[in-house]
């Protein structure tokens, strides 16, 4: 049957024992903080009681779980912490707290950023933690959202450090109050490496200041899968409710800093902006910032475009499906802005061919004075697409100490603009590594190269004119290399007076000038030596081989993040194709936090719940004969036959099959789950929203046709329905 339906379109730590591999070019421009050259240290060590009432930070600020401060607030690391403990209702917490003493596990100090793990104490209904500065007298008290329930442990996370030496404690808290038997760690904290063009002529800090510590009057939200929707700020008289309304007022009615922190694993708020989490117009400093090793972004993308001063770290993308399409992109008319320590994982496919692991990871249009470091890109097709043609050499941007990971192309791919890469680390990539088109400079340096195919291209020459072209036939750029190690790939073709159509020139120094007669073929367009300027910026440059060391212990998520895949070179190196096994893992993808402690009780894995979510019915009646739950009636609330997890589509929509008007839609997501039983064999139908999307029936993927229909046998027995990809659906008919 036909229906009427709507087609959508688609850190650094700067070791000691490094530095004397290092060089270090000065400027007279030097816009850059001193990085503490500390190495991550772990402490799995013992216990320890501390006697004496912690105390607490002066902070003034509402905690309740679905609010956060107002713009005078001052939130120290985080948004301060009500009076009235959080008890969990899991049966996991009495496993996790059944000794007679806190045993720490592990602690580590980290970016500007520490963490500890624990078991607990039987009894104990909550914990408070709290960190202390080395010289400092007492203890600050962190936000009881960062404290994690986990299947074995509890982790908590402390933000928003600087650098040095800090002692984190550990104290209960039992039905009478704090308990005297705290357990304190000592963790060593580092800096991070705020170098390149985000921080030439301002800074890209967001909420934080450049030594790391929280801006005295940043507003802090947290955004967990429960309170995406329902977590509020208020300005003045006005109140904005979900992390999209409250990030859109930072355009023009709130104009102090704001600080999202993400815990967990979030699938698409109610309100996004054609599918991304848009910043738009912010000029007065936003930072968006997950919460230890486990904080995703599912689903959706991040759009930044209009804004000036913003940051983006620690955090996960994956499953992206927004119109644009990219996992993080920087639109237009932006300036000093720092994406660094972030995972990019596959999209979901695009409709263009070279779309098939979603479109651009992390793209960087119209925007100038921007920085990506530290970035972890895990079998991307299309990494870094970098300008427009509309663009001018104006346009600056660096990328550094980025692990390229089995990635296929554009590390970056640049158009027009001005942009330094230097140790990155190209690890086996598939097509090409860095590109040059349409009058770029590119200045190319002690990066590390791994069986990357062509490292480095130039359109319409060298290497890239013995094929059929790479660049859309565009004009070529020049690409200045030095100091570069490269293993395996194509042999580079380098400038010299008798080879006048090469891939890169080869640098005798890095202060070298390129003369102005090396001249692209097409184009020919000159380097405009901006590396060897006297308003260069300051930076210190690794060797290649410390680079690559540095990478991958830092680059992403803090520890590698918590979804690891390992690549089989052999294989990999030169395979561009999706990777089976990774895109189950990403599609699949859940978390493995049990409870956070300033909501009430929840868990991040199926079955949680948020504002909009539902858990209906329980599953205690057999489906004997034929049955239909439209979602128009039932919406997600269940019944005597189906138990269902999951939200509504804030969305009204015009379907019919057959005789049923399908005005509403269950999204959906890695959350979402749909249980019930049969006594014999029979057929279900399934509608959905978009054709040809899959769906998983008892942990197999199905894919509907292209009216978005999908219709199978089942056996007899209990099953389930889950994510495939991110889709809405309408009707379940068994038959």
């Amino acid at each position: 049957m036909k229906m009427k339906r709507i087609l959508f379109g688609g850190i650094m730590l700067l070791m000691a024992f490094f530095m004397a591999s290092c060089d270090t070019k000065d400027s007279p421009k030097d816009n850059n903080d001193d990085n503490i050259n500390n190495n991550e240290i772990e402490n799995n060590n013992s216990n320890s009681n501390e006697t004496g009432t912690p105390v607490t930070d002066n902070s003034n600020l509402n905690n309740d779980e679905n609010t956060s401060t107002n713009d005078s607030g001052n939130q120290g690391t985080g948004a301060g912490d009500s009076n009235e403990q959080v008890t969990p209702s899991n049966p996991v917490w009495d496993s996790v707290n059944s000794s007679s003493s806190i045993s720490i596990k592990r602690s580590a100090g980290h970016l500007e950023s520490a963490y500890i793990e624990w078991t607990g104490v039987s009894s104990a209904i909550s914990y408070n933690v709290y960190y202390k500065e080395e010289n400092a007298s007492s203890y600050s008290k962190i936000d009881t959202q960062l404290i994690r329930l986990y299947s074995d442990h509890l982790r908590a996370d402390v933000v928003g450090l600087r650098a040095g030496n800090y002692t984190l404690k550990i104290a209960p808290v039992f039905d009478d109050g704090e308990g005297s038997d705290a357990a304190t760690a000592n963790v060593t904290v580092a800096a991070h490496d705020r170098s390149g063009y985000a921080f030439v002529d301002g800074t890209s800090s967001g909420a934080y200041n450049n030594d790391g510590s929280l801006r005295s009057n940043a507003n802090v939200i947290y955004v967990t899968q429960k309170t995406k929707d329902s977590v509020s700020l208020t300005s003045g008289t006005t109140t904005f409710t979900g992390v999209q309304n409250i990030i859109a007022a930072h355009k023009k009615t709130i104009t102090t800093p704001l600080c999202v922190r993400f815990v967990g694993n979030i699938t698409d708020p109610s309100v996004l902006e054609k599918g991304d989490l848009l910043i738009d117009g912010a000029t007065n400093g936003i930072t968006l910032e997950g919460i230890g090793e486990d904080s995703v972004i599912n689903g959706f993308g991040i759009r930044i475009k209009g804004s000036s001063n913003v940051e983006v770290r620690n955090l996960a993308t994956m499953n992206c499906n927004s119109e644009e399409g990219d996992n993080i992109g920087l639109q237009q008319e932006n300036n000093h802005i720092w994406v660094h320590n972030c995972d990019f994982f596959y999209g979901d496919a695009g409709s263009d061919a070279d779309q098939v692991k979603g479109d651009g990871a992390l793209d960087t249009k119209l925007s100038t004075y921007v920085t990506h470091s530290y970035n972890h890109f895990w079998d991307s097709g299309k990494s870094n697409l970098q300008g427009m043609k509309a663009e001018t050499v104006d346009n600056k941007i660096t990328y550094h100490h980025n692990w390229y990971d089995h990635s296929d192309s554009r590390h970056p791919r640049v158009r027009t603009c001005t942009v330094h890469v230097y140790n990155n680390f190209f690890d086996g990539n598939a097509k090409y590594g860095i590109g040059a088109t349409t009058g770029a400079s590119i200045f190319v340096e002690n990066n590390y190269f791994r069986n990357c195919k062509n490292p480095m291209l130039s359109s319409k020459q060298g290497t890239d004119a013995l094929g059929e072209g790479t660049f859309s036939g565009e004009d070529g750029g020049i690409i200045k290399a030095y100091g570069n190690h490269i293993e395996g790939g194509n042999e580079v073709i380098y400038y010299s007076s008798s080879n006048l159509s090469f891939d890169a020139y080869l640098a005798s120094s890095r202060d070298e000038v390129i003369p102005s007669t090396v001249i692209t073929v097409a184009g020919g367009t000159a380097y405009n030596n901006f590396d060897t300027a006297s308003d260069f910026y300051a930076y210190t440059v690794d060797t290649p081989q410390v680079a690559k060391e540095k990478v991958m212990t830092y680059a992403g998520r803090i520890n590698g993040g918590d979804l690891k895949y390992e690549f089989d070179d052999a294989v990999e190196d030169s395979n561009y194709a999706v990777i089976a096994e990774l895109k189950s893992k990403i599609a699949n993808y859940k978390s493995s936090i049990v409870q956070i402690l300033g909501e009430e009780a929840n868990s991040d894995n199926p079955g949680d719940s948020t504002e909009e979510e539902s858990t209906g019915g329980n599953s205690s009646s057999v489906i004997e004969g034929s049955i239909v739950y439209n979602v128009s009636e039932f919406e997600n609330n269940g019944n005597e036959y189906f138990t269902i997890v999951g939200n509504m589509k804030d969305k009204t929509y015009d379907f019919t099959y057959g005789d049923y008007v399908l005005t509403k839609a269950l999204k959906l997501e890695g959350s979402t789950f749909i249980k019930f039983t049969t006594d014999k064999e029979m057929t279900i139908t399934l509608v959905i929203t978009a054709p040809s999307k899959r769906i998983k029936i008892d942990d197999t993927s199905y894919t509907a046709n292209s009216d978005g229909v999908l219709t199978i046998t089942i056996a007899a027995g209990s099953h389930e329905i889950t994510k495939g990809d991110s889709t809405e659906l309408l009707l379940i008919i068994l038959a």
